[in-house]
């Protein structure tokens, strides 16, 4: 009598070794960053061999994208739909200023790392269209026209940026709540 093949515990183990092999990539993203993380380092977290690495992930952009992919599912960026239901404009700013700080603090290890080690890497291209759309969400109960509008979105874009924030909150060592209201200072 032969054993009935258990193809349901082999791909159960195989997305258990992929799970480590993620997880492992984001922790090191978040303590040493992209640039100083290695298949060697990810292998040994995830207590496999890079072969295994390599079976997965045959390459840095599909290991990257898999590793932001459940980074940003579990870290998602606030709801700027949410902001696009403020009518009026100075709440609608102080309302995104707020969460997007709340955010950049929540997600400062690894936003800080992947900005100073990948900004231009293909992988966080739907992070810098979030923030592009939301100076737009921002930008569009205000009234300025030409020259006013695009200085409008640039201070927008200035408020909302991770390094903006940075900046106020651990160079000046400003609150959030005092970070907004210089922010609120420079986009209106």
């Amino acid at each position: 009598m032969t054993r009935p093949y258990k193809l349901k515990r082999r791909a159960e183990h195989q997305e258990d070794t992929r799970r480590r092999i993620i997880e492992a990539t984001i922790e090191l993203h978040q303590t040493v960053g992209p640039a100083a993380t290695t298949v060697t380092e990810i292998a040994a977290r995830a207590n496999v061999g890079r072969v295994t690495v390599y079976r997965h992930f045959p390459d840095e952009l599909t290991l990257s994208r898999a590793c932001s992919g459940l980074y940003f599912e579990r870290n998602p960026a606030p709801d700027i739909e949410a902001w696009r239901a403020i009518p009026d404009a100075r709440e609608r700013l102080r309302t995104a200023l707020a969460e997007t700080y709340a955010y950049h603090r929540s997600t400062e290890a690894m936003i800080g790392n992947a900005l100073a080690d990948a900004r231009d890497h293909a992988v966080m291209q739907p992070y810098h269209e979030h923030w592009r759309e939301a100076v737009e969400v921002l930008a569009a109960p205000w009234r300025a026209r030409g020259n006013r509008r695009a200085q409008l979105r640039a201070a927008f874009a200035l408020a909302l940026a991770f390094g903006t924030w940075r900046t106020l909150t651990r160079e000046h060592g400003l609150s959030d709540e005092q970070a907004v209201e210089v922010a609120l200072r420079l986009g209106a």
